[in-house]
This record gives structure tokens, C-alpha cells and sequence, in this order.
């Protein structure tokens, strides 16, 4: 069974097709770079196998189940563009509240663990308001990953990330594939990247023009399948 399976996905906005019959299928415990460049479909695409939006045709089936089933839904991890988080909470208090939406035994103590794991343990009864973006983001890392997901749902993790953020994502993300995580993530960071993809998906206008492994070619010159099989 593949931890997500997008059969024939088109998604409109207004007239224009933004997916265009978009079919692959992820095996768990891969690492697929979503590439595309600007208005590609990338983030359109992570929003459907979200269940944040649903797509007009097709169906995503995320490890056999409907994407906007509630089982289904528990099994994702997201970390978009947004922090998303409560910022009139303390950070403990986002992580509890997290955590028991997603069904955690012992949120609090899972809470508390996530805190110290994000170096944010010392400032966890403070409000999120009177954070720095760095300690903010940090802290969105947590709240993607504290209920341990099988499948992970990231979008540009890294722009914007300041170094400390970008090294514990990293770091997160490498803990999470080793025990056996789906992750999928759009990037422009090339590089990052190719450093954890095991397979690479491209979208060119809406369309899928690339799904494999990840192109040997592609470690030393990231831009290698744009050139191969993007737009002109």
C-alpha cells in the first residue's frame, strides 16, 4: 500500500487548471523532492494531499484511505508557509493543545520533550508573541513532528529558516526517515534538498513531467532535471 496515491488530480482555480491529471503514488518511507518552479502547482498539489483543499477531479488516498478521513488525517504532518501556532498561547500550551488534537498519550510530558528537543525548554511557559521568527519557527518544527506522523507534508521548509532552524529541521527530518517516515517536500533550496530526496517529482505548469528516483546527475547539479524535462 502507498502512503499517498494521487489518481487523475485536476484542481481549478476559476478556468485555470492549476493540477493537471496529476498520477503517482509514494511508497512509505521515501523522500520525495516535489520540484516545480513559481505557479508550478507545487503548493496546490501539498494542500490536497493535506486535505486542506480538495481537488475538482481524481482522488488522493493517503496509506488506502480518503485523504479528508479522519485516520488519514492524523497521519500527516504539515509545516507550510505560515508558523501556525497560537501566539496569545505559551509555547507548552500549543504543543499540549496539539498534541491532544492529534491523539497523543501524555501530550503534556510529549509537550515538554519537544520543548527541550527544539531548545525552547528554558522559555516554554512564555507566550509565542514574545518570540523571536527563529524561536517561532523552532517551534512550528515541533508542532509538525510531536505526534511522530508516518507521513510528513512540508512546503519550503527551509526559506526563511535562520541557520539554527535549518540544522534542527535537518536533523528532525533524518530522525524521521530512519524510522520509516514518508516525507514530501517542495523546495527551491536545491541542495537541502538532494541531500535527503530519494525520489523527485516535477511539475511543469500544473502538469507532471518528471516522477522517479532522484537523478545521480542531480547531487552535483540540482538544476540538472529542470534542464532535462522542465519548461523551456
Amino acid at each position: 500500500m502507498n502512503a499517498v496515491e494521487a489518481g487523475g488530480l485536476w484542481k481549478y482555480y476559476g478556468d485555470y487548471p492549476a493540477l493537471r491529471d496529476i498520477r503517482f503514488g509514494v511508497e512509505p518511507g521515501q523522500c520525495l523532492a516535489l520540484l516545480g518552479r513559481n505557479g508550478a502547482g507545487k503548493t496546490t498539489l501539498l494542500r490536497v494531499m493535506a486535505g486542506l483543499t480538495a481537488a475538482q477531479r481524481g482522488e488522493l488516498k493517503v496509506f488506502g484511505r480518503p485523504v479528508r478521513d479522519g485516520q488519514a488525517r492524523a497521519s500527516i504532518g504539515v509545516l507550510g508557509h505560515g508558523i501556525g501556532v497560537y501566539e496569545e498561547l505559551s509555547a507548552f500550551e500549543n504543543l499540549r493543545l496539539f498534541g491532544s488534537l492529534y491523539g497523543v498519550k501524555d501530550a503534556a510530558g510529549t509537550a515538554r520533550a519537544w520543548l527541550d528537543r527544539v531548545s525552547l525548554g528554558n522559555v516554554g511557559d512564555s507566550l509565542v508573541r514574545e518570540f523571536s521568527r527563529g524561536m517561532r519557527q523552532r517551534l512550528a518544527v515541533a508542532r509538525a513532528f510531536l505526534h511522530e506522523p508516518p507521513l510528513l507534508l512540508l512546503d519550503e521548509p527551509f526559506t526563511s529558516l535562520d541557520d539554527r532552524s535549518i540544522a534542527l529541521l535537518q536533523a528532525v527530518l533524518a530522525e524521521s526517515l530512519k524510522r520509516g517516515a514518508t516525507v514530501i517536500l517542495s523546495t527551491h533550496q536545491l541542495r537541502e534538498a538532494m541531500e535527503l530526496a530519494t525520489h523527485v517529482l516535477l511539475l511543469d505548469r500544473g502538469k507532471l513531467t518528471f516522477h522517479g528516483p532522484r537523478p545521480a546527475e542531480m547531487l552535483a547539479d540540482p538544476t540538472w532535471l529542470y534542464r532535462r524535462h522542465g519548461e523551456a
